[in-house]
């Protein structure tokens, strides 16, 4: 029964891994940069969630898409104001400067919100149902359902979709994009926003299994993007899976050798399997051209 429990746990926490990795995916594949401060954007969407919902009593098909939605435009507001500047004077302070942005994110609501971590009820959270004999909130089932379908959708958008090709057409070749008419501009700072939805998304999906806190995000955000390096940055399907390899190495070790070993094993094992395969689950090396 513990093992189940372990493993059902350990799914549902890859899967949020997998899906915040998911926008680390998407920023990247499309403009080469990410966004450090992802795992802020994840906390704001719970943040907002809860406010909207709990603090303010709005019915959850309202709070949830709006609070998604304005994770996307914080998602937007990261690309225009911490990244683009540099990106355009060829410079690498993007790196520093999300990571600075998430600080001031998680600093300016841990004054406005409180430093008291809250409850965020859920009618997915509150009677677990029994698979195998471990009991499970229908919440941690969502999770994987979720994960596994903005994977499918983002992998069948690449290829399918004149969205995913100009997509695909700004990441491989932005001059000639540009020549063509395409807003190169514009796909970019899409990516950010879309890449703060998902964030926020996680945030909120997350959320009544844990307290919504303002400092919530900084330790998710860091195993996502283990996660999307494990999985090979460059695949949705890559950084999805090996955020589910992450989440059941967790949640086993905690089972098994108990919470003070937890960070120790699953960052080891990354180290060892990145030595093994650099370029992730699925990624692919990068090809310089002479």
């Amino acid at each position: 029964m513990l093992i189940t429990s372990s493993i059902i746990t350990g799914i549902s926490m890859g899967a949020m891994y997998g899906l915040l990795a998911l926008g680390y995916h998407i920023t990247w594949s499309v403009s080469n940069t990410v966004n450090f401060s992802q795992g802020s954007s994840m906390m704001a969407g719970a943040v907002l969630g809860y406010t909207f919902a709990v603090v303010l009593g709005w019915p959850m098909f309202l709070a949830v898409p709006m609070a998604i939605a304005l994770c996307g435009v914080l998602g937007l507001g990261v690309e225009l104001f911490l990244v683009r500047p540099f990106v355009r004077k060829g410079s690498n302070g993007w790196l520093m400067a999300t990571v600075a942005g998430g600080i001031v994110l998680d600093n300016l609501t841990l004054f406005t919100f409180g430093k008291e971590p809250r409850s965020f009820p859920s009618a997915l959270a509150v009677e677990p149902i029994q698979i195998f004999g471990a009991g499970v909130y229908p919440l941690q089932l969502l999770i994987p359902a979720v994960g596994f379908a903005a994977a499918l959708l983002i992998g069948l958008a690449s290829r399918r979709t004149m969205l995913g090709r100009v997509t695909l057409a700004v990441a491989q070749r932005p001059e000639a994009a540009r020549i063509m008419g395409i807003d190169t501009g514009k796909v970019i700072a899409g990516s950010f926003a879309l890449s703060g939805m998902f964030a926020g998304l996680a945030g909120i999906l997350i959320a009544p299994l844990f307290n919504v806190s303002a400092g919530m995000g900084v330790l998710f955000g860091i195993k996502a993007f283990a996660a999307a390096i494990l999985g090979g940055i460059t695949s949705a399907w890559g950084v999805m899976l090996a955020g589910l390899a992450y989440g059941l190495i967790e949640s086993l070790t905690t089972a098994l050798l108990g919470s003070t070993y937890t960070q120790i094993v699953s960052f080891s094992v990354i180290i060892a399997m990145l030595v093994v395969m650099p370029n992730g689950l699925l990624g692919r090396a990068a090809v310089n051209k002479v």
